[in-house]
């Protein structure tokens, strides 16, 4: 399999920060979203945002911005599909997604959540640490996005009962740290202490 295309899921809400776009807060030098990209970058053939709402506010980071296909806020599988549409034109077999706020994830993901699947003869790969599955951090394929977006029209919002419909490898990774993610302003302290 080639490279997959990269999709940084940016859709949520932000609730506990307040709303906005919690990618946008400084980290550091940069921001949150900033240190994601530079981290998934090297690992895909090419990157997209998805957000919803203005895509103008993303003018500076030089990415396609791809919005929720499914009306109302569907959560991440909805960016799922949205990236899946957007991968699909471009003729890419799969994507690799990652969250927004979550900005010290493995620069290995996307060979580890490669070899999962194929150790697995999946479609499908989600990260996991000893704490438990990151479903936001994943492998999707492009040939599925049809019945994703059956399955979201149906009402289903859950990532892994969909994904445990078709078959899911784990990628295993030891450090739970890696996938801590800023969901609220005492979270962004301690990513700074992350550092």
């Amino acid at each position: 399999m080639k490279h997959p295309l990269g999709v940084i899921l940016a859709g949520g809400q932000a609730t506990r920060m307040g709303g906005g776009d919690k990618g946008l807060l400084p980290l550091g030098k940069g921001t949150i979203l900033s240190h994601v990209i530079d981290r998934l970058e090297p690992q895909v053939a090419g990157l997209a945002l998805n957000a919803n709402g203005d895509p103008a506010r993303f003018d500076h980071l030089r990415l396609p911005v791809i919005t929720d296909s499914i009306d109302g806020f569907a959560g991440p599988l909805s960016g799922v599909l949205a990236g899946l549409d957007w991968a699909a034109a471009q003729g890419a077999s799969h994507i690799v997604t990652a969250a927004a706020d979550t900005p010290f994830f493995p620069c290995d993901l996307v060979p580890r959540l490669l070899q999962a699947a194929e150790d697995a003869g999946t479609q499908i790969a989600l990260s996991r640490t000893p704490d438990g599955r990151h479903p936001t951090f994943g492998l999707w394929p492009t040939a599925l996005r049809d019945d994703l977006r059956a399955a979201l029209n149906d009402g289903l919002r859950k990532v892994v009962l969909w994904t445990d419909q078709h078959g899911c490898a784990t990628a295993e990774f030891p450090d739970d740290a890696a996938f801590f993610n800023v969901n609220t302003p005492q979270d962004l302290v301690k990513a700074e202490h992350m550092l």
